[in-house]
């Protein structure tokens, strides 16, 4: 009796509301049409399936207590029964079409982009993403944050102290509220998936395609995803983070982006010190190389040697630029990257770690890519 009681309290502490909301069982409703209609369509079959349920499992509960044994039942014998299997045939038939139709109506929605007023290319590389808006003339690239970087090797307390570890990056992808947005995605190595929960938008990277979806966020706010395809080392180490702004946020971003765009240009084409190449260039490191190389330049052999008394960080600079620009084995290639920037590692590779190589300027990767 006792456990009984047990029993029947744990089953109304489960049915009451809070509860549920503790739990968070259900899907995400999002904050946009397309995620809205799927969490309609997943609700609609939800209770359709709750109600085919309910007949069932009472048909058969009936069945079971009004034709017991004890009551002097006696089964009945029949070989086939035309009507009953019309019954199970047809009426499935109808609940499939019934549920087929909406169905069909959020796919052929979620795959019509035609009604996008702004486009965003998206490439996944090993271990980031890159994002490039075609008509403003913008694109960077976002890698993890750094002290989620810092927080990786360090202890449970560093962990706890890193601001939404794991899910945070050094630069986020801005959209404006209310605006329709189609993504492209594709990858420059292996296949990486592109997924933000709330925006109803999960989408395969794969290289050598582009495949698209869209959007419509109709709510401000920061919103977080991953990469949903295990592409390799540091597949959990890609995040990615949405700022949904109003518009005339977006228009100032996008202002202050092409702003830095020609001032990146612009100091692409200057000769640059050495102190300000190794400055740079070990920011530089930090956030491309270290994951593989170490920050100290250890490197993890026999994978990823050591940048210390590195023969291509101390031998022809040429073969140095050629190396990073294009990769080789299992380093990937780096000309995502500026001129400027690859620059400034490259001579922070070649003059850090006891190196004793030569520096290398934004023109001399110009020249070589």
């Amino acid at each position: 009796m006792k456990r009984l009681t047990t029993l029947l309290s744990a089953l109304v502490g489960l049915m009451s509301t809070n509860v549920f909301a503790e739990y968070g069982l259900n899907l995400t409703e999002g904050v946009t049409s397309v995620s809205k209609d799927i969490y309609d369509l997943h609700m609609l079959v939800f209770w359709i399936c709750v109600a085919i349920a309910v007949v069932v499992f009472g048909v058969m509960f009936y069945s079971v207590f009004a034709h017991r044994k004890s009551k002097g039942a006696v089964a009945a014998n029949f070989h086939e029964s035309t009507k009953a299997e019309l019954a199970w045939t047809i009426i499935p038939i109808i609940i499939l079409v019934a549920m087929a139709i909406p169905a069909t109506k959020v796919l052929i929605d979620i795959e019509d982009t035609s009604k996008a007023e702004m486009t965003v290319k998206i490439t996944g590389h090993q271990w980031k993403w890159q994002y490039d808006y075609p008509e403003e003339g913008i694109s960077f690239i976002s890698n993890l944050s750094q002290d989620s970087k810092d927080a990786v090797n360090g202890t449970d307390a560093d962990r706890e102290k890193a601001n939404t570890y794991l899910l945070d990056v050094d630069k986020r992808l801005v959209l404006p509220v209310d605006t329709s947005v189609r993504f492209l995605v594709t990858s420059s190595d292996v296949i990486h998936n592109w997924w933000v929960h709330e925006f109803g938008v999960k989408q395969d990277a794969n290289p050598g395609f582009i495949n698209d979806a869209w959007a419509k966020i109709d709510k401000i706010g920061t919103y977080r995803g991953q990469c949903a395809e295990l592409c390799g080392k540091d597949h959990g180490f890609m995040p990615i983070v949405v700022d949904v702004v109003s518009k005339a946020d977006y228009a100032k971003w996008v202002s202050e982006q092409q702003a830095a765009a020609k001032a990146a240009a612009d100091s692409a084409n200057k000769t640059w010190t050495k102190d300000e190449l190794m400055a740079q260039g070990k920011s530089v490191y930090n956030t491309n190389c270290a994951g593989c190389h170490k920050a100290d330049g250890s490197g993890m052999p026999p994978v990823f040697p050591p940048m210390i008394g590195s023969p291509i960080a101390n031998g022809a600079a040429a073969d140095h630029i050629a190396m990073v620009l294009h990769g080789k084995g299992a380093m990937p290639a780096f000309k995502m990257l500026g001129d400027a920037d690859l620059a400034s590692v490259i001579t922070y590779e070649r003059n850090a770690f006891g190196n004793t190589g030569s520096v290398v300027q934004p023109s001399d990767v110009k020249s070589a890519r």
